[in-house]
């Protein structure tokens, strides 16, 4: 049986530390006297970490032909990354925790993504339905922390931020094995798979989509704040993202059986180009915000939903573990590390305005690696039941 309330509430807890502690971390770094680059750096070694480290889980994973006990030991390892936040605040100690800290909570997402798939079989277009429970956690964390960071120092986050990493590890411990079904990709190589034009150009696409997103998730508050916006606002802002985003996930199923990756994809990107021009140039206007957050439930929601969907029916069972790594490194690992490095360069020497331009061309490649990868992603390859997998048309 499907133990949905465990899996969402693992996903609640991962995101509400997300919520807790992405969107206001960046200030607490700023309150240490950071430079942007420093800022950017540090904020990037959540993404270097998960280029390489959900690999290396993954692939011990796959051989041991289990997930639970290595989600649970790096919710246990992340406790005591973070736990090193309380005693430093040099650059060097801070960059240790952080790195740390990465190195571990990074394992985590691609293996529940699998054992989510893997409990939902040949359901997999539900997925959204489990997942919408992590944006909730997000949308409770960010309202809770934005409001009380208004009325307590900066340095209030430390705590409030451990208490989500505690929520998950008593999660992950709850988190059941999922089962092991045979795929019809089970037979295929890895590297073959990864040969595939459609999975390239998956790949590529998702890159370009973290790294469009790197600006977006380093400098965001502060340029809300710098701006004029109370925490309470900028909380209110991400939440409103988060919103759109738990909608698409809601409508995913529906998405997923009408339209092709490729097309959903598509238009994820485009959504993105218009979203972070707007956030760059139109800052001083509420209702250009307020209809710029509202994309993130295309250029997050649906885009991720979409890409996990694709990974789970392309990659089959045997290779679902390093499948969902491969997909996290390349995009929130690499993707991610170099829009966050690059924005923290061009935010000091080009400006606010072009730094977010510089996120819509990385948009607009990774739309052009959609239509070049087409064919493969097309209405042929609509990520819903079928015939080929014992669902119904």
């Amino acid at each position: 049986m499907l133990p949905y309330w465990r899996l969402s509430a693992y996903y609640f807890f991962y995101f509400a530390f997300i919520g807790t502690f992405a969107p206001y971390f960046s200030l607490y770094l700023k309150s240490l006297s950071f430079s942007a680059w420093d800022i950017g750096v540090l904020n990037s070694l959540m993404q270097v970490m998960r280029i390489a480290a959900p690999n290396v889980w993954g692939v011990l994973a796959d051989r041991i032909g289990a997930q639970t006990p290595i989600v649970r030991f790096a919710g246990l390892m992340s406790i005591v990354g973070f736990a090193l936040f309380f005693f430093t605040e040099s650059f060097a100690g801070v960059f240790c925790a952080m790195a740390l800290l990465a190195f571990f909570w990074s394992a985590a997402i691609p293996l529940v993504d699998s054992l989510t798939l893997s409990h939902l079989g040949s359901e997999t277009h539900h997925y959204g339905r489990i997942r919408l429970w992590g944006s909730i956690g997000f949308v409770v964390a960010v309202l809770a922390v934005g409001a009380a960071l208004d009325r307590v120092p900066i340095a209030g986050l430390l705590p409030m931020s451990m208490a989500t990493l505690v929520g998950i590890l008593v999660c992950a411990l709850l988190v059941p094995e999922a089962p092991t079904r045979p795929h019809h990709e089970d037979h295929a190589p890895l590297g073959d798979i990864l040969r595939r034009p459609h999975v390239r150009a998956l790949l590529v696409a998702c890159f370009f989509m973290s790294a469009a997103h790197g600006a977006l998730y380093v400098f965001y508050s502060l340029f809300l704040v710098a701006n004029g916006y109370s925490t309470t606002v900028v909380g209110w802002l991400w939440t409103l993202g988060v919103l759109a985003e738990i909608g698409v996930f809601i409508a995913m199923p529906r998405l997923l059986r009408i339209g092709s990756i490729g097309t959903i994809l598509l238009a994820c990107h485009a959504f993105a180009v218009v979203r972070f021009l707007m956030i760059g140039w139109g800052v001083e206007s509420v209702p250009v915000l307020v209809l710029a957050q509202l994309m993130h439930g295309a250029t997050f929601g649906a885009y991720h939903a979409a890409s996990v969907a694709a990974v789970g029916r392309w990659f089959g069972a045997k290779h679902q573990a390093r499948g969902q790594a491969i997909y996290g490194s390349v995009s929130f690992g690499a993707g991610g590390m170099v829009g966050g490095l690059l924005s923290g360069y061009t935010w000091d020497n080009l400006g606010a305005p072009l730094t977010y331009s510089l996120s819509a061309l990385f948009a607009l490649i990774g739309a052009l690696a959609i239509i070049a990868g087409w064919r493969g992603l097309g209405a042929g390859e609509r990520c819903h039941d079928d015939s080929e997998n014992g669902g119904e048309r």
